[in-house]
């Protein structure tokens, strides 16, 4: 089995930090997790006097993450003092930090509670739950006045707060498109990927195997990828089997989908999936997409 990864990109500080805050149970972890699989750096829970910390090593390293999304609430008994001074330090550092504030209607966040059975942060201070996220509102006042975008959770689906974050966030796409590809080559000798979102199958193309001198080499090869891709039926396949991809990614791009799999299988994954997949990952390398290439049987065929 081989693999490839298309290597991650870049980003620059002053769009690059996303402070992450709100209500309790107005979906931080979500909207967390949606800024994860756009390629930030994210920690949840952080206390604010930490968010300095975190930044400049994430800045020493140049890991090649797309940002840095931070997550933080009430739990710290000091929050909005503390929050203010790490402002003021990433704001000295060079950062541009943005602020995301999640809130939600009082009944829906109690119908959340409900369903989870967490306690609220602050049941500790011996508050009943309605009583609690009262307060946390009154405390975060100030706070949701000051930040750069305040979005009512109440009627969202994870899908919505997905789209709603894209599009907030688009100069990202001009950094890296933010669906990734698993393309991976199989042979269905060997049995088909349980992972696949969509399958090809090459089992029509004319097959290398059965010419003595190509016999040897694989879909790598240039011999090979010439004679899959270059006489028909393969050369017309290809051409039509781009712009099917090309309409369909776009499609679950807009949906809000960040990873896909696809699955281009021939009898032994050695010869005509390789080819097709290599021509595949470049040229969807060519528009724009970040993708892994895997040949999962190349070594067995």
């Amino acid at each position: 089995m081989t693999m490839q990864t298309s290597p991650p990109a870049q980003a620059g500080d002053e769009a690059s930090l996303v402070i992450i805050t709100g209500l309790s149970g107005s979906g931080k972890s979500t909207a967390l997790a949606v800024f994860e699989d756009m390629g930030f750096f994210t920690v949840d829970g952080l206390p604010a006097v930490f968010a300095p910390q975190i930044a400049k090593m994430i800045r020493k390293e140049g890991s090649g993450y797309q940002g840095i999304a931070l997550g933080m609430d009430l739990r710290q008994s000091d929050f909005n003092s503390e929050y203010t001074q790490a402002m003021e330090e990433l704001r000295a550092m060079g950062f541009v930090p943005r602020v995301l504030f999640l809130e939600a209607r009082p009944e829906v966040l109690m119908t959340r509670y409900a369903t989870t059975r967490r306690p609220h942060p602050l049941e500790k201070e011996g508050l009943g739950l309605e009583q609690a996220l009262g307060m946390e509102r009154d405390r975060l006042r100030q706070l949701r006045k000051s930040s750069d975008l305040v979005l009512d959770t109440s009627s969202h689906s994870i899908h919505d707060l997905r789209r709603v974050l894209q599009d907030k966030w688009k100069n990202l796409r001009s950094l890296n498109r933010l669906l990734r590809i698993h393309l991976l080559s199989f042979g269905f000798k060997y049995g088909t990927p349980s992972e696949a979102d969509m399958m090809f199958d090459l089992r029509f193309l004319q097959n290398p195997y059965f010419v003595p001198e190509l016999k040897p080499l694989s879909g790598l090869d240039a011999p090979v990828a010439d004679y899959v891709l270059q006489q028909e039926p393969g050369k017309e396949f290809f051409t039509r089997l781009a712009d099917f991809l090309r309409f369909t990614l776009s499609q679950f791009e807009s949906e809000g989908r960040f990873r896909i799999t696809i699955a281009i299988g021939c009898t032994g994954g050695r010869h005509r999936s390789v080819a097709v997949a290599e021509a595949l990952a470049r040229m969807l390398r060519e528009n724009g997409y970040s993708l892994s290439l895997e040949h999962r049987h190349l070594a067995l065929g």
